[in-house]
């Protein structure tokens, strides 16, 4: 396993940042217990969680875990704080207050003492960065946290909350977790230059577009087949202009005799300033095949190939996919 350096914490991840977003819901206790067992025998050590997946169910299970393997010391363990929890009027966002509170709620869940990666997972314009800030350097002076990291914030918030942090002296954000696949290319403008400008890691989130770019909706027709995403939103199809992004990434696939899920992941592993994508597994089989893109990377001509269908730092909409759901 080549490791790669999560910015300027020193801290050594794999690759493949392994996502619990279906830990305790699509995917039940038994199946999650195997898929974090098969990601450490494979060489993974950095798993991503938030206080807000399946109602807590995914920390919860994530503990569980950690503490019938003590497997605790082996994994950078990263989870998240903003979404809301309960109906308090207070018990969301980024103030002190939530923070605060959140904090202590995802290390009972986690049955750790300590949160490697704390994110801010998303901005929240009515609270001033720098409260979140100081909250958030406390918790680090607490030893409850290691680092501080933000999640899809755009790359003026970055600057403002690097510059406000660097100003009062306290944590600064050492990670950021916005989304990238081929579908959506926009960090490339903005967000990815400021990250390698100043260090900042980079674990990008739905590398596969949920699914759209694993041939689950291409091979074998163009259908939403039962047990995906999609269909547990109850969507019944895609625009007709949705369509051409995604096979051209099966025809690249099948050129290089890989699954397009592999290339996909593979693709966001070529990028600039990407530290690790997230892969989000629903099964022990899906984790197989994406772990598997780390046994190749893609040639020039498949870059200049990929930048055919999708211009860099574009978002593809109706002209030839549509916009991408967050």
């Amino acid at each position: 396993m080549n490791y790669r350096l999560l910015g300027r914490t020193g801290v050594k991840v794999t690759p493949l940042c392994l996502g619990t977003m279906n830990l305790g819901g699509r995917t039940d206790a038994a199946e999650s217990h195997k898929i974090l067992n098969q990601y450490i025998e494979l060489g993974g050590n950095f798993v991503d969680t938030a206080n807000v997946y399946n109602d807590g169910r995914s920390e919860e299970i994530i503990g569980d875990w950690m503490k019938s393997t003590g497997l605790r010391d082996r994994i950078v363990l990263s989870t998240k704080v903003h979404g809301r929890r309960t109906p308090h009027i207070n018990d969301a966002g980024n103030s002190r207050w939530h923070i605060v509170r959140e904090v202590e709620a995802s290390l009972k869940r986690l049955k750790t003492e300590r949160i490697d990666i704390y994110h801010i997972h998303r901005p929240q314009e009515t609270t001033p960065i720098d409260q979140t800030l100081r909250a958030m350097d406390d918790l680090v002076r607490q030893g409850k946290v290691l680092y501080l990291a933000s999640s899809c914030f755009a790359g003026w918030q970055l600057a403002e909350a690097h510059y406000i942090a660097r100003e009062l002296g306290t944590a600064r954000f050492d990670v950021e977790q916005p989304q990238l696949n081929i579908i959506d290319r926009r960090i490339e403008q903005e967000v990815l230059p400021f990250c390698r400008k100043y260090e900042v890691a980079t674990i990008c989130w739905a590398p596969l577009a949920r699914g759209r770019l694993a041939g689950t909706y291409t091979r074998g027709g163009r259908k939403i087949p039962d047990g995906t995403w999609y269909r547990a939103q109850n969507k019944s199809d895609f625009p007709a202009s949705q369509w051409p992004l995604m096979e051209g990434v099966d025809a690249l696939a099948d050129k290089r005799g890989v699954t397009s899920s592999q290339f996909s992941i593979a693709w966001c592993l070529s990028v600039p300033g990407v530290t690790c994508p997230i892969i989000g597994p629903r099964t022990l089989d899906q984790l197989k095949d994406n772990m598997g893109a780390l046994n190749f990377e893609l040639t020039a001509d498949e870059l200049k190939a990929v930048d055919a269908l999708n211009p860099r730092g574009e978002l593809c909409r109706d002209r030839n996919l549509g916009a991408v759901p967050r």
